[in-house]
């Protein structure tokens, strides 16, 4: 059984580390950058990808340091994403967050982490996350790519309107809920 609590938080007023530099963490710094462009990370690594310079100098919200890592690091840190390919520093890490309160993702280790990056949807405002509870990350891939064609762009527009017609409600909040639920009836009626 899953019982992880999807929340969806505001990166950009946090301060995120991520650990490694190779393919592993290209893709991890696309895929948060993608969801929240103005995300606050700082990349510690020996030696990085010619991709994540060039993510670096397009982003002012994203630092790099290029050196191993260092305990002091995690100062001030409130996520961490560790993408290394070395198990012993990934336990050392693990108990060194876990120490300072600090939430940590280590790549394809669910048993160290303490959240996943699951598959994000997004149509304007709306944004839907997958999870697998860490054990099929490719399925929540086909799972997004999937319900990015299957949701109209159309729904944008709908979710726009709503959110005006929204404001125009009065009443009580069981009101406003009640009639709401009455208009967009429609959007899940069969033809």
């Amino acid at each position: 059984m899953n019982e992880l609590f999807p929340i969806f938080l505001k990166v950009h007023q946090l301060d995120i580390l991520l650990i490694g530099g190779g393919e592993v963490a290209e893709e991890k710094l696309h895929f948060l950058l993608k969801s929240s462009p103005n995300a606050n990370v700082q990349i510690v690594a020996k030696e990085v990808s010619l991709e994540i310079d060039k993510i670096v100098i397009e982003n002012t919200n994203v630092n790099l340091v290029v050196r191993p890592f260092e305990s002091a690091d995690l100062k001030g840190k409130q996520l961490v994403i560790a993408a290394t390919n070395n198990p012993r520093f990934n336990d050392e890490l693990r108990a060194l967050t876990k120490q300072k309160g600090i939430l940590l993702n280590v790549a394809d280790k669910a048993q160290l982490c303490d959240f996943y990056l699951g598959g994000i949807v997004t149509k304007g405002d709306l944004k839907l996350a997958i999870s697998t509870n860490g054990s099929s990350p490719i399925l929540a891939k086909r799972l997004r790519q999937f319900l990015e064609n299957e949701i109209p762009n159309e729904f944008e527009k709908a979710m726009e309107l709503t959110a005006q017609l929204r404001k125009k409600l009065k009443g009580s909040f069981k009101n406003k809920l009640k009639e709401l639920n009455q208009l967009t009836q429609t959007l899940i009626q069969n033809d």
